[in-house]
């Protein structure tokens, strides 16, 4: 393995991921579930067996970048790159330089993937873009011609959705997220399916008009589509031009390289 090597840990409210790059090839990607009980020992042994699956071991990664939007958790991360990859992690939000402007009244409330999301859609896509994350919130966010973050969107994800209705309403069943046949469901499991499926494509469609609506230019606009149920909705809906299940990644990726270019 040649060329350098690193770590992006994207560490999410449901899912962490962590990927191994050789220069801006992703040479392993795992996904694991999120608990902020996790030690950084109980992280380095799962690491070490998927690196392994891979052809790859701790010793081949020379630096680590962390993004996190769950505070608790991110001191086991940190030891993790101390103590098994010997050097010290670059976190998202602490010192390290974004090159965009964040364009909203409060910039340090916006989550650090929204940012990364944010930086990477820009680099492959250009501008304006909106981008639609399908993760614990399904969020909306909008990029300008320039780069830059003028401001989003928060709704429930769609699996926070679905276990509110099963919790909510005796009932209704646990159900997975899935294309019904047809928009009326002739049962209770397809129209839960249906209110959800179509329920959230009418949601994109809707939001994404209305984020046209707000800005010029409307039809230059680019939306992509990143998340784990991105590829679902994607086939559904015209509102969706591109589905990139690895922009977070690559948004970490990509600010590793400015802050080393800067001397960070």
């Amino acid at each position: 393995m040649n060329g350098d090597r690193l770590l992006a840990i994207d560490a999410g409210n449901t899912n962490t991921v962590f990927a191994v790059f050789e220069g801006d090839t992703i040479r392993g990607r795992w996904r694991v579930a999120t608990r902020t009980d996790r030690t950084a020992d109980e992280y380095a042994a799962m690491i070490a067996q998927l690196m392994g699956l891979a052809g790859l071991t701790p010793d081949h990664i020379r630096e680590v970048i962390i993004s996190s939007v769950v505070p608790p958790g991110l001191f086991a991360l940190r030891m993790l790159a101390r103590h098994y990859f010997s050097c010290e992690p670059m976190i998202v939000g602490q010192g390290v330089k974004l090159g965009i402007q964040v364009l909203v009244d409060r910039p340090a409330e916006v989550g650090a993937d929204r940012l990364v999301n944010a930086i990477a859609g820009h680099v492959a896509y250009g501008g304006p873009l909106v981008i639609v994350d399908f993760g614990t919130a399904t969020t909306l966010d909008v990029i300008d011609r320039d780069g830059n973050y003028r401001g989003g969107i928060i709704a429930p994800g769609v699996n926070l959705a679905l276990e509110a209705l099963h919790q909510a309403a005796a009932s209704l069943p646990r159900i997975a997220v899935e294309r019904p046949p047809s928009v009326i469901g002739k049962s209770t499991v397809p129209a839960m399916q249906s209110g959800i499926f179509w329920g959230y494509v009418s949601l994109i469609e809707g939001l994404v008009a209305r984020i046209k609506g707000e800005l010029d230019s409307p039809h230059s606009i680019k939306v992509i589509a990143t998340g784990g149920l991105a590829p679902l909705f994607e086939s559904a809906t015209d509102a969706i031009q591109h589905v990139d299940a690895d922009l977070t990644i690559k948004g970490l990726r990509e600010i590793h390289r400015r802050n080393r270019a800067a001397g960070a």
